[in-house]
């Protein structure tokens, strides 16, 4: 094998391998949006709270919304979490300082729970399904599987290629991982669309901002990764194929 192939399959290889590791951290973290809430709201927090950990069926989305935007709340793929404002301590009617600190709670979505139905008015079940919503909310926890299945099976394409001491099956793994990069881009846009259309529809009140956090950066780098693995193992088959063929065309004149 050329020392050029093997650089580029050795390089994608590394590309690749990081790329799995930065999605798997953004799947499994809480990082991908955060609400910074006023101190103002402090004052309407600890009912908000309240709702957002006793909210058992985790239908209410308007219920779990005004919790995110007045506790501080972070969004994932997989989580929903809040800050839960600290407890006071009185004795005889006089306030003797919080009786505990800020606590930070986290409710787990189950799969199920990823396909509930979003509502045109959040939280008003009696009004139209939100389909563009509903579909966006599926497709933002569901392509990132699909794209850590994609670079599996792609894996096992390559080393069965090293097995065989062949560079050809490296041009499906090349395939796999571009279409792995479409998925995780598909993802990133797909949270982006849904945040956007869920602070349209249920606004965020006036001392409350939102911010992107380092779990959606992930994702975001994570996508370039896999297209970048994809493209040096496309070209590693594809040039190791046309210098063979040249070879073979030598050998024969």
């Amino acid at each position: 094998m050329d020392n050029r192939f093997a650089t580029a399959l050795v390089i994608g290889s590394v590309l690749s391998l990081l790329s799995v590791i930065y999605l798997s951290a953004a799947v499994g973290t809480v990082s991908w949006y955060h609400y910074f809430t006023s101190p103002v709201l402090a004052n309407v927090s600890e009912t908000a709270a309240s709702e957002f950990l006793g909210e058992l069926e985790k239908a209410n989305e308007k219920a779990y919304t005004d919790a995110l935007y007045h506790c501080n709340g972070s969004l994932g793929l997989w989580q929903q979490c809040i800050m839960v404002p600290p407890q006071n301590y009185y004795q005889d009617g006089k306030f003797l300082g919080p009786k505990s600190l800020s606590d930070f709670r986290c409710v787990s979505l189950s799969f199920s729970d990823q396909f509930l139905e979003k509502y045109t008015q959040p939280g008003n079940h009696n009004s139209e399904v939100d389909l563009i919503r509903t579909y966006l909310w599926r497709c933002q926890f569901l392509l990132p599987l699909v794209a850590l299945g994609l670079i599996f099976f792609g894996a096992v394409v390559g080393l069965a290629g090293c097995v065989c001491r062949s560079l050809y099956p490296a041009l499906g793994t090349g395939a796999l991982h571009l279409l792995a990069g479409v998925c995780t881009l598909g993802a990133v846009l797909c949270f982006a669309a849904g945040v956007y259309m869920l602070q349209r529809s249920l606004p965020p009140p006036p001392g409350v901002r939102g911010d992107y956090g380092w779990s959606f950066c992930l994702a975001c780098v994570s996508s370039p990764l896999q297209v970048m693995a994809g493209a040096l193992f496309l070209w590693a088959s594809r040039a190791s194929r046309r210098e063979y063929s040249l070879m073979k065309a030598y050998r024969v004149a």
